[in-house]
Parts: C-alpha cells; sequence; structure tokens
C-alpha cells in the first residue's frame, strides 16, 4: 500500500499582486463550502455573494469574511467590473442561462456540475465558450484528484490490458420526502428563473429544497451522480463522446416527485468498450467512503476505485497487488478550487473544461431521453437521434 501525495499548495506562495476577486452565485451548503475552498487562498477576495435565499445569502456573507456585497440578482453581481471571477453553485436549472451570461460579461468562472439540462444547452455553451476568452472549470473534481490521477496512469501504462467494461455502482437512500421549511425570504419566481411557465409551480419548500428529485429543476440523482461517474470514466479511459445510450429505471418511489431512484444506464462508446452505471437510492445509507465503486475489468487485471482508494487485482491472484489511498475526498475539490485559480492566473486551459462537462452530462441526458422513448438513443457529433 502507498499513500498519494496531497494537492499541490503552490497557492500558499501566492503573492499579493495576484490577488483574484470572487463573486459567489448560489450560497447555499455547496456554494459556502466552496468559498471556504477558495479563502485557502491568501491571495483570493471573496467580494460579492448572490442568492434569493435570505438566510443563504446571509449564511454566504459570514462564510465570505463580512466584507462581500450583498446581492440578490445575480446580473447585478456579473455587473461588478471588480470581479475575475464567479462561482456558479444554483440548482442545475440555472447553470446554463448563468453560465452565457457570466461569458458575456468576461468573468472567468467555476460552475458546479452538472453543466445543464439539455443536450442543446451542451453544444450551445461547448461553443460560447470557445469563442470566449474566459477560464471556465466544471465541478467534476476527479479531474484534479490525485488518486484519480495516480489510477488513469495505471491503466495508461497497460496494467489491465485491455478494457472492453467498466462496471460502477452507486448506493444510497432518499426515500424521505423533505420536510424542511423556509426559515425566512424566498424569491421564489427569481429562483425558478428560466424554466418554461408551464413547467413553473406555486412556491413550494419541498421542491426548493429537494430540487434534485423534479425534472423541471434536474436530471433527477441519476444525472447529478452520473455526471461524476461517466467523467471519472471518461478520463479514465481517455474517452469523450458517448456513441448511444440506453437506460431502465424502476418505478418512482418517493410522494410527489417525478425522477427515478433506481436507474442502470449503459454507454457504448466509440473505442470500443461499455460504461455501465448502477444507481440506486432505494439501498441503505453507506459511509461515504463506501458508497460508489468503478471497477474496471479488463483482461490482464481489474483495477477497482472509489472515493478515497484504488486496488489493482492481477489475474490469477486472489487478492489486490496494488492499492493506493488517499488523504480523504476533499482533497478532490481543495486541488480543483487550486487549479481554477492557477488558470486564472496562467490562462492556462483548466482540468475540466465545457466540453469535457458536456461529454460527461450528455450521457445522462441520452439516458433520460432513453427512459422517456423507450430505446436506445444515438449520439451523431452534434446533436441526439
Amino acid at each position: 500500500m502507498f499513500l498519494l501525495a496531497g494537492a499541490s499548495a503552490a497557492w500558499a506562495q501566492t503573492a499579493p499582486s495576484n490577488q483574484v476577486r470572487i463573486g459567489i452565485i448560489g450560497s447555499g451548503g455547496r456554494g459556502r463550502y466552496l468559498t471556504k475552498v477558495a479563502l485557502r487562498d491568501p491571495a483570493v477576495r471573496v467580494a460579492a455573494v448572490c442568492d434569493v435565499y435570505e438566510p443563504n445569502l446571509e449564511a454566504g456573507l459570514s462564510a465570505a469574511g463580512n466584507q462581500a456585497r450583498a446581492v440578490r440578482n445575480y446580473r447585478g453581481l456579473l455587473d461588478m467590473k471588480d470581479l475575475d471571477a464567479v462561482i456558479i453553485a444554483t440548482p442545475e436549472h440555472w447553470h446554463h442561462r448563468m453560465l452565457l451570461d457570466a461569458l458575456a460579461a468576461g468573468k472567468d468562472v467555476y460552475v458546479e456540475k452538472p453543466l445543464c439540462q439539455t443536450p442543446e444547452q451542451g453544444v450551445e455553451l461547448v461553443r460560447a465558450a470557445a469563442q470566449s476568452k474566459s477560464i471556465v472549470q466544471v465541478g467534476m473534481q476527479r479531474r484534479s484528484y490525485d488518486l484519480y490521477l495516480q489510477a488513469r496512469s495505471v491503466i495508461a501504462q497497460g496494467t489491465l490490458g485491455t478494457v472492453k467494461m467498466v462496471r460502477c455502482w452507486w448506493l444510497n437512500n432518499s426515500l424521505t420526502p423533505s420536510t424542511a421549511e423556509l426559515k425566512g425570504p424566498l424569491d421564489w419566481e427569481q429562483w425558478q428563473g428560466p424554466i418554461a411557465q408551464m413547467a413553473r409551480r406555486p412556491l413550494d419548500p419541498a421542491r426548493f429544497f429537494d430540487w434534485r428529485s423534479y425534472s423541471e429543476y434536474s436530471g433527477g440523482i441519476m444525472a447529478d451522480q452520473g455526471a461524476h461517474v461517466f467523467d471519472g470514466l471518461h478520463m479514465l479511459m481517455a474517452s469523450g463522446y458517448p456513441d448511444a445510450v440506453n437506460a431502465t429505471a424502476g418505478r418512482v418511489h418517493k410522494p410527489r416527485v417525478d425522477t427515478p431512484e433506481s436507474v442502470v444506464v449503459v454507454a457504448e462508446y466509440p473505442e470500443d468498450w461499455l460504461g455501465v452505471f448502477t444507481l440506486n437510492y432505494a439501498a441503505m445509507r453507506y459511509p461515504g467512503i463506501e458508497d460508489q465503486l468503478n471497477q474496471y475489468d479488463g483482461d490482464r487485471a481489474r483495477l477497482d476505485i472509489g472515493r478515497e482508494r484504488f486496488s489493482v487485482l492481477y489475474k490469477g491472484h486472489s487478492a489486490p497487488m496494488l492499492t493506493a489511498v488517499s488523504g480523504g475526498f476533499d482533497k478532490a475539490t481543495e486541488a480543483h478550487m487550486d487549479n481554477f485559480l492557477d488558470c486564472v492566473r496562467t490562462r492556462n486551459a483548466p482540468n475540466a473544461t465545457v466540453e469535457r462537462g458536456f461529454q460527461a452530462v450528455l450521457v445522462t441526458q441520452m439516458a433520460n431521453i432513453s427512459l422517456r422513448e423507450h430505446r436506445r438513443v444515438r449520439w451523431d457529433g452534434t446533436r441526439v437521434v
């Protein structure tokens, strides 16, 4: 067994002249965590925080050190000339519009995944990013994670032989309906934002707090977790766009919601391999370190990788002969933010570009089309067919 080196601490030597002024759009739990991670860099200043839910806005200002300006409409934040970059940590249904607007405003962007809701949005974002001078990092932190970088090297060296299938699973339980209550003012109409008029609903705290379970605001938990899974597969297998995707799902068991909690997705790739993702959020709850696994089945060896460790089982052996352990999954996000801030300063391409972000979420979008239309869905390079 060996321990992987921790994430780079190059930011510790950053000169004050390299200050990066950031605005936070969406200061819920994830937005506040990313604020904390960004502020590890002594040359980062969070100058503005935007949220439409007053308790989140107040908590976000506190996380920023109480020196940031409060903003209640993200367009006002984007109009601030003294901001170098923005972090978009809103629900999924806002990512596409906010990223386009941030690019138009000339800001560098760290945007959480999933990147967008539809293939058409993804194509538009890839084109917009290519025409922009902005740095955009999609929040798929495995791209910067030492554990995954080491595992990618193991595969690239031919250790596994030929890999024709990767099997992945993610287990949890999300069957309990949300009972959270609003604890302050919420601009519900602004929160619903870009969704179609026919899909707009009266104020509903369950939808606000559990938005991942509703198709108006997300691709479901399958897309939310699947974007991570398929991006990891693409990274380790040196692949990009899929050829075709097929999916099946169980019935929806959680009251009132319309996205399934148990889904199987099979993605076919032009490099001649299959990615099989099994999501079951009707299982028991596991410790975070045990809730997911990806198994790369080669004809010489198999690589198993989860959140914080990987192992290689060689042909003819009953126990792993190579094991790697990380310093904890938080290191992935820290390294990913470090990479973003470094690219803001150097103008180098970040680890998780818009195109990589689209390739990952596209698989889940095609899976949702497959579920709706009960068919195998193909990708021709620009559109779903």
